[in-house]
């Protein structure tokens, strides 16, 4: 049995490969008869197709609502959105890669982890709702407007529960399904904010359009996962099943709040200590900055069960999958960054208006941590298979660290472009460095290193 065969729903999902015909013959010959390496790369065209079509839909309307809105409102918004970023690790409880583990490892037992893996996300939702409006309450006192953001956008992290049937689809690479639901309301929700942008639309107006996405998608992507499989009365919720769930995660519970601090802490501490202005500033860069981030993220999530398969296999043909990832990954990464380094002040003054010139020099300096994002990203599902999910916390508490304690330094002198240095050198540090020094994961570093200096495979 393959770990791409859909237990729970009864049947082998059939492998559609109408698109092999549009390739050259060679590579088609290459291609043709090896049904799982044809999934992942089926799986990786819908994730791209999925995030170029929110790269550029999204990036033209979330311009516009910037340019709209200016840096002032703007920089309230994504003060807001840091927020609520920051407790998405307690709405998911660390379940994703945990879930999507269990999926291909038991997958007789898929509806039992469905069912209780959705039950743990719907309570982590309400419990993430409530740490955000407690936080904002001591940021903010007296910032009625923020408030009100927080808790509308707050409350939508309850929705979060339903992305077990995301988990679902890529534990089985079918990522498809998912693209329809979230592109369809994706699409639908964009057509809504130009609407609010032509009839000059209230900050509030862009924030409850961003919640009525949020429902949407969620009660979309119940409706295809009961198109696809039946009924999800079939889900079963386990007392059992969910210690064994949280006992898994609860280490990626509070890595992801590190990780959430290290990658928002910069937004919230630039609100605090400089305005919404600068945070405006710095949101615009990183829009910029983060744009691209579609590529590896979903040739991660695409690989992944392919990799989980091969450890199964040999540990030879497990690391050799590892360092293809690793330099697939960095190579885009360096592409990327080089360009964007010297293109950042004309890119922000063309997209954003002038009013965020400041934004271009934030932009060539943050643009290069996205090398170590997408280390740090493929490095967790390393962690993950390795049952090291405890080191995983580790170096992201070392990163958020690092992170607070630079923004607290630079930040005072230097603004978003020292909130900028911060993020990057914070970033190295929990997803290169860290592993240099732990003897556990110093075969990861050397396959970072070889990744990095571009000498192709490592394997011991």
């Amino acid at each position: 049995m393959t770990p791409f065969q859909n237990i729970s729903c009864g049947a082998t999902i059939k492998l559609t490969s109408t698109w092999l015909k549009f390739l050259p013959a060679t590579l088609r010959a290459k291609i043709e008869h090896r049904p799982n390496l044809q999934k992942v790369l089926s799986n990786i065209g819908w994730l791209f197709g999925d995030k170029i079509l929110r790269m550029g839909m999204g990036l033209l309307v979330g311009v516009w609502i910037a340019r709209y809105l200016g840096p002032g409102q703007f920089g309230l918004m994504n003060y807001a959105m840091a927020i609520v970023a920051l407790f998405g690790a307690v709405a998911n409880l660390g379940l994703n890669g945990i879930v999507i583990r269990d999926l291909v490892r038991e997958p007789e037992a898929a509806n039992t982890t469905l069912g209780t893996a959705f039950l743990l996300q719907f309570i982590g939702g309400l419990l993430a709702f409530g740490l955000a409006v407690v936080t904002v309450s001591f940021t903010r006192p007296d910032d009625s407007l923020v408030k009100l953001v927080v808790a509308v956008l707050g409350f939508a992290m309850v929705f979060k529960s339903v992305e077990v049937v995301k988990y679902w689809f890529e534990s089985q690479v079918q990522s498809k399904y998912i693209v329809w639901v979230e592109n369809g309301i994706f699409l639908a929700l964009s057509a809504v904010k130009i609407g609010l942008l032509l009839a000059h639309a209230s900050l509030m107006a862009f924030v409850w359009a961003a919640f009525a996405e949020s429902l949407l998608v969620a009660i979309g992507l119940l409706a295809v996962y009961a198109w696809r499989c039946g009924t999800l009365r079939a889900w079963q919720l386990r007392y059992a099943r969910a210690q064994t769930l949280l006992r898994d995660s609860w280490p990626l519970i509070f890595s992801g709040l590190a990780v959430m601090v290290y990658m928002r802490i910069d937004q919230i501490m630039l609100g605090q200590m400089l305005g919404d202005e600068a945070v405006g500033m710095y949101s615009a860069a990183v829009r910029i900055s983060e744009v691209w981030y579609f590529l590896p993220t979903a040739i991660i999530a695409s690989v992944f069960p392919a990799i989980a398969a091969a450890k199964k296999i040999s540990e030879p043909l497990y690391y050799q999958r590892m360092q293809r990832l690793y330099d697939l990954i960095v190579a885009i990464s360096l592409g990327v960054a080089m360009t964007m380094t010297f293109l950042s002040g004309w890119l922000v003054t063309q997209l954003f208006g002038a009013a965020y010139a400041d934004a271009g020099p934030i932009l060539a300096i943050h643009v290069w941590a996205g090398i170590f994002t997408f280390l740090g990203a493929a490095s967790s599902h390393w962690f993950l298979l390795e049952n090291m999910v405890v080191h995983m916390f580790y170096r992201t508490a070392l990163g958020a660290l690092v992170n607070i304690t630079l923004n607290l330094i630079l930040i005072p002198d230097y603004g978003g472009q020292g909130a900028a240095v911060a993020t990057l050198i914070s970033y190295s540090v929990a997803a290169f460095w860290f592993d240099a020094f732990n003897r556990k994961s110093r075969r990861l570093f050397f396959i970072k290193v070889n990744s990095i200096l571009l000498k192709g495979f490592y394997v011991r």
